[in-house]
């Protein structure tokens, strides 16, 4: 229980920060439009060092301007979290927000970095971060 605890906290806390990748994809020529349900993989490093690989399915639904909520479900082989976001697109292809997850009071930092089909998102928060790479 106490490696879900951990997997969940730092999971969250990674706020996803998805920023990390954004410098190894290309921009976009026009607005990204993240509108929708992706899914994918990518890799969680816990606060005690430990890695674990996670999958994850996520929609985004358009809240106002330019402005999205999010919903994401995660799992890997020790935990399945649930996780809601706010984010705000900062640029043409990228999006920066808060995300929280309200089961184990973590909260974090995400960012968006969207390339036509494909997404790369970090995150940071809880001691933790991940780096997760979806597709439409």
């Amino acid at each position: 229980m106490a490696g879900i605890q951990s997997f969940k906290t730092m999971f969250l806390a990674l706020g996803l920060a998805l920023a990390a990748t954004a410098g190894s994809v290309a921009p976009a020529m026009a607005d990204a439009n993240i509108a929708g349900a992706w899914s994918g993989s990518g890799s969680l490093v816990l606060p005690s060092g430990a890695t674990e690989k996670v999958r994850c399915k996520v929609s985004f639904n358009k809240s106002g301007g330019k402005s999205y909520g999010m919903n994401a479900v995660c799992a890997s082989s020790s935990a399945k979290v649930a996780q809601t976001a706010m984010l705000a697109q900062v640029g043409p292809n990228r999006y920066v927000g808060e995300f929280t997850n309200q089961e184990y009071g973590v909260t974090g930092t995400i960012s968006l970095t969207v390339n036509g089909s494909s997404l790369s998102a970090n995150l940071q928060g809880g001691g933790g971060s991940a780096v997760f790479n979806l597709s439409r």
